[in-house]
Order: C-alpha cells, then sequence, then structure tokens
C-alpha cells in the first residue's frame, strides 16, 4: 500500500536516534492476519542490543529530566501534530497487521492522539506542594521527580494506542522510554519512532527495541537502570514480568491486565438501548479487546427477547477484510486465536448452550470466525469463564440483581464492567457493589486521556490516564527547610 508518508513504514529498530538491524541479521516475519499475506521483516535484537537502548535511555535521562517542562510539552505537541497530520497512514499500518477494520484503525489514532496532547498540558500542572509547617521555624513541602528509564511493553490489539498512553505519560513526566511492542505489529510502533524523531525529542529519549519476547521482556525488566516497567497483556505474562522485576530489586510496575467483564442487564433497562450497548461492547476490534463484555446477564423478565433481538443484531455485522467498505468485523490475529475460539465454542455446544447464530469458521475462510451468540451459557463452560479474544459472546438470565451481583463478581478479574438500567438505585447498587475498577452505565464508550484506566484483582495494579497516569513514572520527594524564619521562642510569643 502506498503511503503519504513516503518513509513511515519502517523495518528496523530505533536505539539512541539511530535505525538499527539486528546484529546477528535475526528477523521475524510481519503477517497481515486477514489473508497471512508477508508484510514485511523486523530485526530481533540482540540481548546485548537491548541493552545499548537502556543504555542509550540513561544518558539522555540526565539530560531529558532538567529539560524545563514548557520544552518537554512542546516537544509532545509536535509529535501530536504529526500523528494527527498522519492519521489515515498510520491508520493503514494498523489495519494491515492487526487486521481491525480501518473505521476503527483510524478511531485508534485518533484516540491515541488525544494521549498526547493530554499529557504535553498535564505535565505542566505536575506539581509538589506546600505543606502547613508543623515543626517550629521549618517549611516542609514536597516536589515531583521522574523515576528515570521506563521500559514500555505493549500488546497487539491497540498497537498505537497503547504506547502512547504510557510513552507521553512518561516523558511529560521527565522519563526516557524504551519500547517494546508485540512482534505481531512492530510496523506501527516504528512508525511512531519515525514521528518521534520529527517531533525532535533527542537521542535516547524515544527508543523502540524488538527481540525474542521472552528474553527481550527479561532484559528491560531486570536491568537496575530501568526503574519503571509499564506493561499490558495477559495476565500470565504479567505474572512473569512481576517475578522478574522483583529479582531485580525494588522498581515502580504497572500492570494492564485481562479482564473477563459483565454486561449487567437489568429488568428495568431500555431493551433496544440494552441491545445496541451490548453489541458495541461486546465486538470491537473482534472481541479482541481485554474491555470486552464477556459474560452477557440479562434479567429473566427480559431474557427471551433480549436474545432474540441481539442475535439479530449480531447477524446482521459484515465481515471482512479492513480496507473493504462498511466492514464491522475483521479477523482474529493468529492461528492460535482462531483455534482457541473453535475449542470454546465446541465446548459450550457440548455442555448444552444454544449458539442462535454463527459459531463456525466464517466462510471467507483463513483466520475470519462468524460474529457468535451463545445463549444459556453457565458456569463451567469455557466461553464463560475464560476471557474470550474472540467474536464470541456468552448469554445468560438471571433472577435477581443480588444473583446477577454475584455471578459477575465471580471472577478473578477486575477492570471493566458494564450496566444497563433506567433506575437510579440500581445503577448506583451495581456501581458500588460491582468488584470492578471501571464500571460503564447505559454505553459502551467510557475511555478516554481524562480518566483514570485500569483495574484491580488480577486484572492489573495502577491506572493510566489521566492525572493518575503520571504515577508510575514520579517519586514524590519530600523536603523540609529548616532556620527559616524566627527563632522558635521568638515564634512562640506571637
Amino acid at each position: 500500500m502506498l503511503l503519504g508518508h513516503p518513509v513511515l513504514m519502517k523495518s528496523l529498530c530505533y536505539i539512541d536516534g539511530r535505525w538499527v538491524h539486528s546484529d546477528d541479521a535475526k528477523t521475524v516475519a510481519v503477517l497481515n492476519p486477514a489473508d497471512q499475506s508477508l508484510l514485511g521483516h523486523v530485526p530481533m535484537l540482540t540481548h546485548s542490543q537491548i541493552e545499548s537502548a537502556i543504555a542509550a535511555a540513561q544518558r539522555a535521562f540526565e539530560r531529558w529530566r532538567w529539560t524545563p517542562v514548557n520544552e518537554r510539552a512542546a516537544a509532545l505537541s509536535r509529535w501530536h501534530e504529526l500523528v494527527a497530520r498522519h492519521r489515515d497512514d498510520l491508520a493503514a499500518i494498523v489495519s494491515l497487521e492487526q487486521g481491525k477494520p480501518l473505521k476503527e484503525a483510524r478511531g485508534e489514532i485518533a484516540y491515541a492522539a488525544s494521549f498526547i496532547d493530554w499529557f504535553a498540558h498535564e505535565a505542566k500542572r505536575l506539581a509538589g506542594r506546600n505543606i502547613a509547617a508543623h515543626i517550629d521555624d521549618a517549611h516542609p513541602g514536597t516536589v515531583i521527580e521522574p523515576v528515570g528509564v521506563a521500559a514500555l511493553i505493549t500488546p497487539w490489539n491497540f498497537p498505537v494506542a497503547m504506547i502512547t498512553r504510557k510513552a507521553a505519560a512518561a516523558l511529560g513526566a521527565g522519563c526516557t522510554v524504551v519500547i517494546k511492542p508485540a512482534h505481531e505489529t512492530p510496523f506501527s510502533a516504528l512508525a511512531l519512532a519515525q514521528l518521534a524523531e520529527e517531533a525532535g525529542f533527542a537521542p535516547g529519549v524515544f527508543n523502540v527495541v524488538l527481540g525474542d519476547p521472552q528474553m527481550a521482556m527479561e532484559t528491560l525488566v531486570r536491568d537496575a537502570r530501568v526503574r519503571a516497567v509499564s506493561f499490558t497483556g495477559s495476565t500470565r505474562v504479567g505474572a512473569l514480568v512481576t517475578r522478574a522485576a522483583a529479582r531485580a530489586g525494588i522498581k515502580k510496575i504497572a500492570l494492564e491486565l485481562g479482564g473477563n467483564a459483565p454486561f449487567v442487564v437489568a429488568a428495568d433497562a431500555n431493551l433496544e438501548q440494552a441491545v445496541t450497548v451490548a453489541v458495541a461492547a461486546k465486538f470491537q476490534t473482534s472481541g479482541q479487546d481485554c474491555c470486552a463484555a464477556n459474560r452477557i446477564l440479562v434479567a429473566r423478565e427480559l431474557y427471551d427477547a433480549f436474545v432474540e433481538r441481539y442475535t439479530q443484531a449480531v447477524r446482521a455485522l459484515k465481515v471482512g477484510p479492513a480496507f473493504e467498505a462498511d466492514v464491522d468485523i475483521g479477523p482474529l490475529m493468529h492461528q492460535a486465536a482462531f483455534d482457541a475460539t473453535l475449542a470454546r465454542v465446541a465446548d459450550a455446544r457440548q455442555r448444552g448452550a444454544r449458539i442462535t447464530t454463527g459459531g463456525a469458521p466464517h466462510p471467507l475462510g483463513g483466520w475470519f470466525f462468524e460474529p457468535t451468540v451463545i445463549a444459556d451459557a453457565a458456569p463451567g463452560m469455557r466461553v464463560y469463564d475464560e476471557e474470550n479474544f474472540a467474536p464470541i459472546s456468552a448469554v445468560s438470565s438471571f433472577d435477581s440483581l443480588d444473583e446477577a451481583i454475584r455471578r459477575a463478581n465471580d471472577t478473578d478479574y477486575g477492570l471493566a464492567a458494564y450496566v444497563c438500567s433506567t433506575n437510579v438505585n440500581t445503577i448506583f447498587q451495581l456501581i458500588r457493589r460491582l468488584d470492578f475498577a471501571m464500571v460503564s452505565v447505559n454505553g459502551a464508550r467510557f475511555t478516554g486521556a481524562p480518566i483514570p484506566f485500569g483495574g484491580m484483582k488480577a486484572s492489573g495494579l495502577g491506572r493510566e490516564g489521566g492525572s493518575e497516569g503520571f504515577e508510575p513514572f514520579v517519586e514524590t520527594k519530600y523536603f523540609c527547610l529548616g532556620q527559616l524564619g524566627l527563632p522558635a521562642s521568638e515564634a512562640a510569643a506571637f
């Protein structure tokens, strides 16, 4: 595909302001998930090369941390302007390597750009505070310090937005970054590096590396020069990151992990609204989203009508390659995801669930799967118990609000939950009693740059976005200035 920006599709890693290949010439193929065609090869760096990226980031940090905040913010603003200007090219790259429909890819680029703009402005408000004196003749207060080099490990489902949400916060706070994207979607990350270079970030401030996933993760996380680690991915790999970091000592860790989001349709819900919201909450990115509605729990009074109308809406979704007009559902990311989806549907069918639409590989072939509704899903079925990174939807009924809450909370995960209701008392009961860090009411859109995105329980640690998004990358330093005013004996006389 011909891009408007002539060198945005890069096939080299970016270290210390230079584009580099692997020292041992190892590469990995990048495939288009829509047809498994070869998009290109990218280098798999050696251990020593990844260490060199950390060293470059450490050297750059000694300059970047003291760069006036208005200059750091200006660099972020230039990066934001370039990402916005090249939105169509970036969206095309995302669609090529990730497979999501072009309209969704364009939405991701706008979403990604919003984090850069947000943190460019928020960085100017990142400040300590004065503390009312509790000690005679002293002035206590705090300053906010950047922690140092930050390792950012990002997934393939949102290959641009997951980088900007982390990197903009880290850079705005005064940290330097080494980014390790997923090897399935490296071109998006390398395109961001190209635009960061054009925005004028000094060598070493912004680095992108690729390598064997286990080796690259351990090299970054175990290095004592890396003072913050921000990871988005599965809970299983998040545990590995945590263990690797613990073996390296104490450092700041932020984890955005898996989900098993409940979608509770209360008896007083607007049925048409609930169906519309459920489709949107489940099928974005072909269901390959940690916030996707995973278990749809519907009050028994509405259950049959909901299943019928929801099935009709899902059946109407258009499946196809990213660049085809009006496509709603793209392919799964790889063969392993496709095989797992087949297995989950077969397990549900065997255990007595009803497949009301879909349930099979799509006639397009490859890694395309039919949008699927699985009614009468129940605990014990894989589709109910596991996070389904796929366009398959598990629906079941409940008889009371207490039952819905108990079943919704019966999971190790605690990322996102959805509620459909028209009763304010029901809504607030669910908001407070659902053990999830984010609850969306009567809508599927709830994320964005100003909000603190993150999970509880097995869904993670820390928050991204909002003013809280700085927390993984800063330390609060307390100071107490003494002998500044009147002697204590004189001050006591007033």
